[in-house]
């Protein structure tokens, strides 16, 4: 079994207009959401054996929260430059050159793509909300295969989802 998850970042801030898109920060709501979804996966004791983010200041600062509240050290995060402004087929790409050898690994990025990669995946999600956690199950030994294999379970949960109700396939 192979689990991806699939993060959008937390809400980011648009105070400084000066900033590039890559340096825009979380806003207030953003840094308040970030942490009660890493909460909920803490609960469910998800443990990512990677976490891919985005170099983009707000996928990056979502990211450590939700590794801190998963006991996942931040120097492990691995920044990747294709999940900032990758198509789709390159953010699969990037799923299938994954080593074997992890099992559960999580994906912080970007809208749109990240939506269109979860509804490749599941038909089922037609948008993801800022800081929405898209999980995906599949029953297959290779990442390579992550695309065509078949869907085993599929969640999808969101900061203002009723608490912890992940709607499940």
């Amino acid at each position: 079994m192979k689990t991806l998850f699939l993060i959008r970042h937390a809400k980011s801030s648009w105070n400084d207009t000066a900033l590039p898109d890559k340096d825009r920060p979380l806003s207030d709501r953003g840094r308040r959401d970030a942490p009660k979804m890493g909460k909920r996966l803490a609960k469910r004791d998800v443990k990512p054996d990677l976490i891919l983010s985005s170099p983009a200041r707000r996928a990056l600062t979502t990211a450590e929260i939700i590794a801190k509240k998963l006991d996942y050290k931040r120097k492990n995060i691995v920044v990747e430059d294709r999940l900032y402004s990758g198509a789709v087929h390159d953010l699969l790409n990037v799923v299938q050159k994954l080593g074997d050898k992890l099992e559960r690994v999580m994906l912080f990025g970007h809208n749109p793509e990240l939506t269109e990669l979860a509804h490749r995946l599941s038909s089922e999600i037609t948008h993801m909300p800022t800081c929405a956690v898209a999980e995906f199950m599949f029953s297959a030994k290779s990442w390579s295969n992550i695309g065509k294999a078949k869907l085993a379970k599929m969640a999808l949960d969101y900061p203002k989802k009723s608490k912890g109700k992940a709607s499940r396939q």
